[in-house]
């Protein structure tokens, strides 16, 4: 099996560096954005680096759309995880167009409402983790899965 982890860097980077314990074991790669924090943390990993500003940034989210499909057609990953935030739709709408099971994990810190990449990306998952029980409430099909922090 084969694991793409899609990820903004900063906090969302540092959720899904935090489950260490289940994709370490996989055939992997990332996708985030260049920085001191994601050449740190990922210094043995394999890494793509999409295009940033992403969030709201329409110009981006294009050109992170045709890097997800260069991207996934060339790993063929079986899986996509995701804690957001803006880099997190375009790969998830082409891994679903290419049959690749998705799983989002809602940040922690949206318990206002959810985030936006959460509701773009909820229609296609297959499966929705929320870190927080009051999560709930935005995603009726997902399931409480506690802190990754």
């Amino acid at each position: 099996m084969k694991i793409g982890l899609i990820t903004s860097r900063g906090g969302h980077l540092f959720q899904l560096y935090q489950i260490k314990d289940y994709w370490s074991h996989y055939n992997r790669f990332w996708v985030t954005f260049a920085g001191e924090d994601s050449k740190f943390l990922l210094k043995k990993e394999r890494v793509y680096f999409g295009f940033y500003p992403e969030s709201r940034n329409l110009i981006n989210a294009f050109r992170n759309f045709f890097l997800a499909f260069k991207v996934l057609l060339k790993e063929k990953p079986n899986l996509l995880i995701s804690a957001g935030a803006g880099i997190a739709p375009p790969f998830f709408y082409v891994g679903k167009l290419l049959g690749v099971k998705l799983i989002f994990i809602e940040p922690y810190d949206f318990i206002k409402y959810p985030s936006l990449s959460g509701r773009l990306v909820y229609p296609i998952t297959d499966k929705i983790l929320v870190q927080h029980k009051r999560q709930k409430r935005f995603y009726k099909k997902s399931q409480y899965w506690g802190g990754t922090i």
